[in-house]
């Protein structure tokens, strides 16, 4: 009798979970939220890799699944390459070619064929789109970047979806984004998408190449790209027309997650299950809310247990990979000058200063007292690399401790006042002013009371860290390098602000700087 009750029980919880789920699923969607969405699709899924004939199949399946989505009242952005692929086609040439001059030729034939088979599509469904072309460096002057912005949520908003791709006819390797995955994450992180759903060949990450490896096991939940890493092989490239490979998947998902997008990848042959899959989380959100009696607000993806909700919810899985999104998004400042600038020099801090920025209570700004030296001419508002500078092993820094304490205890001084009466005066982001600067650069800092010039070191290790946006150009650094910033005004003549660097992203988690 009573095994027999603990049977009925059994069975009844697990009919009111699965009661419970298909009232979520259906719940999720009559009333699923309105979500910003961005697709990308590579050059294999739109392109045959031999023939180079369009895959109109995909195309065709992609249209129907975003205009469904935008019956919905979700906004979709499309990231699309395969200009290349269908310059190969018109042109009849066999194969890719190497010649950076054939490439952009090839793409500028080839994408006006594309978007006018994307046009051409999507106008069977009486569905508008429009036409984006970027490359890094028409974002990376801020005020092009927030135009960019502007435009692609304002084409949002009058129910058009865009079509992004990167323009290669005019890019060169050093504003190139180098794949369209980075792309479309970029993308995702300007406008705050809600989803980045990559594309692929296969239905998620796997810890090696499926077609290769009968062991091969596909992770279903990622919280930190970091630690997958040792855990995947990324060797396995794109296909001979793409650039791409899941190493670049890795890539997006770190720049897109830390916006507090996230990030999916999934299978291109059956795109209907972007529809399943964000019906899916829907409805894990409105299972995850609190059972109260009062109206809440629906739980955040991030603050889900995926893994916990995945094994006790009867509830389809879609076959996909979720990267799960930064409860802490990077802010669109850091973000921009982390992931769309060309860094035009470095600002090498020590180990101190690395310490005092990994804490999120310094803000991202940087101090003149942590600084050891400049490489490269930069101007003020161009990006850098902020690299930290340790010492082999049995040697020590004396002032590090003494720099971590001045870099994150530092408060005003009596001579900000008189600092501010300067401030007036432009701080030149010209490179004009380097120029006229040049001579005083080879010149050294004396200060007796605060610091000594730090020799340069074969000895010394440096480390990427961060990336921020420099306050000062490099010369006007280099002579206020390890002092006080109350001496920025005396020095220069002028003080905009007590810090060198801003905005500054330290990866996390962060960087330790081992002995060597």
């Amino acid at each position: 009798m009573s095994d027999h009750l603990k049977s009925s029980g059994s069975k009844t919880v697990f009919l009111q979970t699965k009661a419970t789920s298909d009232e979520a699923m259906r719940s999720s969607k009559q009333r699923t939220p309105s979500s910003t969405i961005v697709i990308k699709l590579g050059t294999s899924s739109l392109v045959h890799e031999e023939t180079h004939q369009p895959l109109l199949s995909i195309m065709s399946s992609v249209v129907e699944t975003v205009v469904h989505l935008r019956s919905q009242g979700h906004k979709v952005v499309i990231v699309s390459s395969g200009a290349i692929g269908t310059g190969l086609r018109t042109m009849d040439i066999p194969q890719r070619p190497k010649s950076l001059s054939k490439k952009q030729a090839l793409f500028s034939i080839g994408q006006g064929r594309l978007i006018a088979l994307w046009d051409n599509i999507f106008g069977q469904f009486d569905q508008r789109t429009a036409q984006i072309l970027l490359t890094r460096g028409d974002i990376s002057d801020r005020s092009r970047y927030l135009n960019a912005v502007n435009t692609i949520r304002e084409l949002l908003s009058m129910g058009v979806v865009p079509i992004v791709n990167e323009n290669d006819t005019i890019s060169v390797s050093e504003i190139q984004f180098g794949d369209n995955d980075t792309l479309s994450a970029i993308t995702s992180s300007m406008i705050h998408a809600d989803y980045l759903f990559l594309l692929t060949d296969v239905d998620g990450l796997y810890t090696s190449n499926p077609r290769k490896d009968p062991t091969a096991r596909k992770i279903d939940v990622v919280t930190s790209v970091a630690d997958i890493r040792a855990q995947v092989s990324t060797s396995t490239l794109g296909s001979s027309l793409g650039t791409g490979g899941m190493e670049t998947k890795l890539i997006a998902a770190e720049i897109a997650t830390g916006a507090g997008v996230t990030t999916i990848v999934t299978s291109s042959k059956q795109t209907s299950t972007i529809i399943d899959i964000i019906d899916y989380y829907a409805a894990l959100r409105i299972i995850s809310q609190p059972s109260s009696g009062t109206a809440s607000p629906i739980s955040k993806l991030q603050n889900i247990d995926l893994d916990h909700v995945n094994t006790t919810l009867d509830l389809r899985r879609p076959p996909h990979t979720v990267f799960k999104p930064s409860a802490v998004p990077t802010s669109d400042l850091k973000a921009w000058a982390r992931h769309t600038l060309h860094p035009a020099g470095d600002v090498i801090i020590d180990i101190g200063a690395h310490r005092v920025l990994s804490r999120r209570e310094s803000g991202g700004r940087l101090l003149p007292a942590g600084v050891l030296g400049v490489r490269g001419s930069f101007a003020s508002g161009q990006a850098v690399r902020i690299l930290v500078r340790c010492f082999p092993e049995g040697i020590s820094e004396q002032n590090e401790e003494t720099t971590a304490a001045l870099s994150l205890a530092h408060t005003s001084t009596p001579n900000q006042e008189a600092e501010s009466t300067l401030a007036s005066r432009s701080r030149s982001s010209s490179f004009s002013s380097i120029v006229d600067h040049l001579t005083s650069d080879t010149q050294t800092v004396v200060d007796d009371d605060t610091t000594h010039e730090v020799e340069e070191s074969d000895s010394w290790e440096v480390k990427e860290v961060g990336r921020g946006l420099a306050n000062y150009n490099s010369v006007q650094i280099s002579r206020v390098k390890g002092l006080n910033s109350s001496r920025i005004a005396q020095l220069l003549g002028y003080a905009d602000t007590e810090y060198v660097v801003e905005n500054i992203t330290i990866r996390v988690p962060r960087v330790e700087v081992v002995a060597v």
